[in-house]
């Protein structure tokens, strides 16, 4: 792990996940959420042909956060774009996003496209103009967000909440590997009310409910027309009210885009389907 700075003093932690430095760079860029480490299982399978580097978003993993941060999705844009130029300063990174992770990473190619040879974006977080907007109340109310919001934060141990998320969907979903490394690394070891040893998620859950409501105004979509950088675009199972039902649309909007529908898959393709999502990456353009 190495440290990169971006905006607002927050400092970034950047893992090696797999392949040697003379490979070509790959930048793997998570959801909402989750962390670098997560996607092992998709660097494992590149690690032949890749150098697969990942970071933790602000307040994500192992990152820093600034105290009392209102959530701005440009600032995501900064972390994409600084980790970019330390892994890759002369350009050729390929990125890999999933989620938000995606909405980064185009935020980053639009700024500096040079940077950049490819995208494969996994249902990134974009919304058209015009929708109607709901009160901050409301937005409390959709499932994705008063979920986070109900998020456990502790438990006994990383086996006991390993076991928790095992048992319930969507976590259940992912491969043993990606939910072991889910609970392994983005729960830090703490002491419970009563001194003994508990651990604690480290993306606290309103941070992760703020990302998903400031979601519709993340502007992105007005970016996408000038996204130089070619992208695959990858959706799962089209579902109204899910990511997977805009990515068409987003793929559409990219000049060199390309819209790739997997429905068997969902929105946690990448957890699930690691193998697959890897082969995505590794084509040639």
């Amino acid at each position: 792990m190495f440290h990169v700075p971006s905006s607002d003093g927050v400092t970034l932690a950047v893992h090696e996940l797999a392949g040697s430095s003379e490979l070509p760079p790959l930048l793997l860029s998570h959801a909402t959420g989750f962390h670098a480490h997560c996607y092992v299982p998709i660097a494992r399978a590149l690690g032949d042909r890749f150098h697969c580097l990942a970071l933790d978003y602000r307040g994500h993993g192992e990152s820093t956060q600034v105290p009392g941060w209102k959530v701005d999705w440009a600032r995501f844009g900064d972390d994409a774009l600084a980790v970019a130029h330390a892994v890759a300063p002369e350009g050729g990174l390929v990125g890999f996003g999933h989620s938000m992770g995606g909405s980064a990473l185009v935020m980053a190619a639009c700024r500096e496209p040079s940077l950049f040879s490819r995208l494969v974006l996994f249902e990134p977080i974009a919304h058209q103009p015009g929708r109607s907007d709901l009160s901050e109340a409301d937005m409390r109310t959709i499932p994705i967000v008063s979920g986070a919001l109900r998020r456990r934060t502790r438990f006994a141990s990383h086996d006991d909440a390993y076991g928790n998320f095992r048992s319930k969907p969507p976590m259940s979903l992912m491969t043993d590997d990606a939910l072991r490394n889910y609970v392994d690394f983005g729960f830090r070891d703490v002491v419970d009310e009563f001194g003994g040893p508990a651990v604690e998620l480290r993306c606290s859950p309103q941070l992760e409910a703020g990302i998903f409501m400031t979601g519709r105004d993340n502007g992105v979509w007005p970016l996408l027309a000038g996204l130089l950088t070619p992208a695959v675009v990858i959706g799962g199972r089209v579902e109204e009210m899910q990511p997977s039902s805009g990515t068409e649309a987003f793929a559409a909007q990219v000049p060199n885009g390309e819209y790739v529908l997997l429905s068997h898959q969902t929105h946690f393709g990448p957890f699930s389907h690691p193998e697959e999502i890897a082969d995505f990456i590794a084509r040639p353009a």
